[in-house]
């Protein structure tokens, strides 16, 4: 009980405390932000359920290489895009952005403008090229 009572003990217990929670958070955030595909999964829901993909990253990064018939929608004007995004709001809307740290916002604003599947492409546009697949630019 005397390493409880002593201040710099608890100091230490706090601090590893709280780093442990920093250190969970974003996958404490990422659960609640959506659901995720790996890419190996966006292929099939792009083929098979004909997914729209929607690109939040900026024009510049968008031109310099993004997957083949991504619809460029930047985060910023997310909000005002989505309604043209996709006919249907029950289509499967892939969020990409470059390393999938952006996309859980474009997922909250498209939730927002009433789509109802929407996933967040693990790892955004990096992972994709990791995977050995298309980008075109």
């Amino acid at each position: 009980m005397n390493f409880f009572a002593d201040y710099n003990n608890l100091a230490l217990i706090a601090l590893a405390v709280v780093s442990g929670g920093l250190l969970a958070w974003p996958a404490i955030t990422r659960g609640t932000a959506g659901k995720t595909v790996n890419p190996a999964a966006a292929t099939q829901l792009i083929n098979k359920r004909n997914a729209v993909v929607v690109d939040i990253r900026e024009a510049t990064e968008y031109a310099k290489g993004h997957l083949p018939q991504a619809k460029s929608a930047p985060l910023a004007d997310l909000p005002s895009r989505a309604a043209g995004l996709a006919k249907d709001k029950s289509v499967p809307i892939i969020v990409v952005c470059q390393t999938g740290q952006r996309s859980g916002k474009g997922q909250a604003a498209l939730k927002e403008a009433g789509y109802s599947e929407i996933y967040s492409l693990e790892g955004g546009l990096a992972a994709w090229q990791q995977a050995g697949l298309p980008v075109v630019k």
